[in-house]
């Protein structure tokens, strides 16, 4: 027989079903999640902890990043885990990655409502002590924020289960599911809805549906690193590399300069989808990254030339020497026919994908926007 009835289903304990599950749980559905783990280890927690809202292109994503902003915050303070509001850096190396900067603000900046500064001269000189004044300049986007996923996932996690009644499932595989019906490795449950947030597993559920949007997975080295000096630093960190990967940059006529650029200098950089995003945690390391490699599957091999192509930048940028102390692969869905995608494959059954690295930056609003569709 079946058991436990819900009112919502969601399968997977990414920043994407956890959204969807506070999105429930606050409008009082009875909320259940299963995850097949003992504790999310996908996506969601392997990433920078970066909830961008400066580098998304106008229009939806952009807005979407808006909303999530507000939530990502509310959760910090009710669920206890740290997150920094002051924004990212961007600084501009040469002449070419400043022209872009300065289009950016005279345009869109104002066009679209980026809340985002342009510091030169004494302002970047002022930033750490002055170290960073090397750079032509740096954009300072106001509204992005850091958390440190590590330790935010679990927090979030413990608070939708003690505060918001959330019923967790964990080292539970959803087999098969249908209208109403789920089987796992835990029994056969019902529910009213079903949301499959299963990252970039396109095998386990829905394979059929799946298939039709021809998804990629892309996979990312990634470093936990040491500084040789603390600069207390608490922005994210990027330089205009980032200008030819983010949406809200990469269209602009004076991102062509930079690509070519790189294709003349590093061209490696480009084979390798390398940009570099420094984020600090809160216990004074940082987390370096990133690459891009993109295909069906996830080669589970790391190219030590990649990793020292990215400790390249970061020391230039930082002007000091790391330690590394961590290295591993992040994994998402990548190359859907749209930054995500939103399936309704049957009565009652509703599938959210990513196909960009950014689930942290919009997932919290997604998640609204799905449960509020589904309640009418």
């Amino acid at each position: 027989m079946p058991q436990q009835h819900c009112d919502i289903a969601i399968v997977g304990a990414g920043i994407l079903g956890l959204s969807h599950a506070y999105a429930a749980a606050r409008r009082g559905l009875r909320v259940r999640v299963f995850e097949r783990t003992a504790t999310p280890l996908g996506a969601s927690l392997r990433n920078f902890g970066q909830a961008l809202v400066g580098g998304q292109p106008p229009g939806p994503m952009l807005e979407l990043a808006r909303q999530a902003r507000p939530l990502w915050a509310e959760w910090a303070q009710r669920a206890g885990f740290s997150i920094r509001r002051n924004g990212s850096l961007l600084f501009a190396r040469n002449e070419a990655e400043e022209a872009l900067l300065e289009a950016f603000c005279g345009g869109r900046v104002k066009e679209h409502g980026y809340r985002a500064e342009l510091l030169r001269g004494q302002a970047l000189d002022d930033l750490y002590g002055g170290a960073f004044s090397r750079h032509r300049a740096a954009l300072h986007s106001l509204d992005d924020q850091q958390l440190y996923s590590r330790e935010a996932l679990p927090a979030l996690i413990d608070w939708l289960r003690r505060e918001l009644g959330v019923v967790f499932q964990f080292s539970t595989l959803v087999r098969d599911i249908e209208p109403g019906l789920l089987r796992t490795t835990a029994g056969v449950f019902r529910a009213g809805q079903i949301v499959v947030c299963a990252g970039h597993d396109y095998q386990t559920l829905l394979a059929e549906s799946f298939a039709a949007l021809q998804p990629q997975v892309c996979r990312l080295q990634m470093l936990r690193a040491r500084p040789e000096r603390d600069l207390g630093l608490s922005h994210a960190v990027l330089t205009g590399l980032s200008c030819v990967h983010y949406g809200a940059f990469a269209d602009l006529p004076q991102a062509e300069a930079i690509r070519q650029q790189i294709r003349r200098e590093a061209p490696a950089l480009e084979r390798h989808g390398i940009h570099l995003l420094i984020s600090p945690t809160p216990h004074g390391e940082l987390i370096i990254g990133d690459s891009h490699d993109y295909g069906g599957d996830a080669s589970p091999f790391n190219a030590e030339a990649v990793d020292r192509l990215m400790l390249d930048l970061a020391e230039d940028t930082l002007g000091m020497r790391v330690e590394v102390l961590e290295r591993w692969q992040g994994v998402y869905g990548a190359r859907g026919p749209a930054p995500f995608s939103r399936l309704p494959v049957a009565e009652g059954i509703t599938a959210v994908l990513m196909h960009t690295g950014v689930g942290m930056s919009v997932g919290p609003a997604l998640g609204e926007q799905t449960i509020a569709g589904l309640l009418g």
